[in-house]
């Protein structure tokens, strides 16, 4: 009888060691943006079947970053937004060109966070990516306006006051008189 449970577990083990080496394995292929070999961080990872739902898609034929694509959510493509093409600071640029409805502005956000995460998934990006936070930010600023002038009840991360803070945080190469602007935005909700 020992023997016989011996066997039978045996036959069990033998039966799960095979299936768990013969299911298939999924692995998540990344989006038409995320171009490169770093991993993501969680925050910007979270986020990315969002960004292919919205659509986001791609023209691997144009770059607008070292190996990352031009992108178009909403019929809204990067390059037209792009502020590495502005004389002015990324912060200021965005004062220029960030404007509109809830949707629009939505649609802004996704190339921004599409093109965050393929400059992200880049080797040495940490220049880029410091001022592409500005515009991010600044579009945040913006949606949590429009959500608060709607009576939309926001989380304390998405708060006028608080995506400020973060926008004045990663203002690279803003003037006083953008940061200025910025801060009068702030009260006209």
């Amino acid at each position: 009888m020992i023997h016989t449970v011996s066997v039978s577990v045996l036959f069990a083990a033998a039966a799960l060691f095979s299936s768990a080496f013969s299911a298939p394995v999924l692995k998540r292929a990344n989006p038409c943006f995320v171009t490169g070999s770093v991993t993501l961080p969680a925050e910007v990872s979270d986020g990315l079947a969002a960004l292919e739902a919205a659509p986001v898609t791609c023209n691997a034929a144009a770059q607008v970053a070292p190996g990352v694509p031009d992108v178009t959510s909403g019929g809204i493509t990067y390059s037209t937004i792009d502020f590495q093409k502005s004389a002015l600071s990324p912060v200021g640029f965005s004062l220029r060109v960030s404007n509109g409805d809830l949707t629009t502005l939505q649609n802004q956000l996704n190339d921004y966070l599409a093109l965050e995460a393929g400059v992200r998934s880049q080797p040495n990006s940490s220049a880029l990516l410091a001022k592409l936070k500005g515009p991010k930010f600044f579009l945040q600023f913006q949606i949590a306006r429009v959500n608060t002038a709607n009576g939309v009840q926001l989380d304390a991360a998405d708060t006028v006051d608080h995506q400020l803070t973060k926008v004045l945080a990663n203002a690279v190469g803003a003037t006083s008189g953008e940061i200025a602007q910025v801060n009068a935005l702030a009260t006209q909700v």
